[in-house]
């Protein structure tokens, strides 16, 4: 059976989808990269604040922002894998 070539209509919704898929994997990689970047960070400076004598209690806000941001990462990566 013969190839058939899809509509104008059919072709513009297909179009629609490729930018809409695009545009998804877009914001995914650029959250990610911010949380990832910002996770980084956080503990780049915890790490540093301990190396200048800050105890682990005074760093303790630091820590539960680390844990929630962790978690918050999590979610993230949880709700792209059930809607991929």
């Amino acid at each position: 059976m013969p190839k058939q070539k899809a509509s104008p209509e059919m072709a513009a919704q297909i179009e629609d989808l490729k930018t809409k898929v695009t545009n998804a994997t877009t914001v995914e990689a650029s959250a990610k990269a911010l949380i990832d970047g910002f996770s980084q960070k956080l503990n780049d400076a915890v790490q540093q604040a301990l190396a200048n004598g800050a105890t682990q209690d005074e760093l303790k806000p630091l820590f539960d922002l680390s844990a929630g941001l962790d978690a918050a990462t999590t979610d993230l990566q949880n709700s792209i894998t059930a809607n991929t």
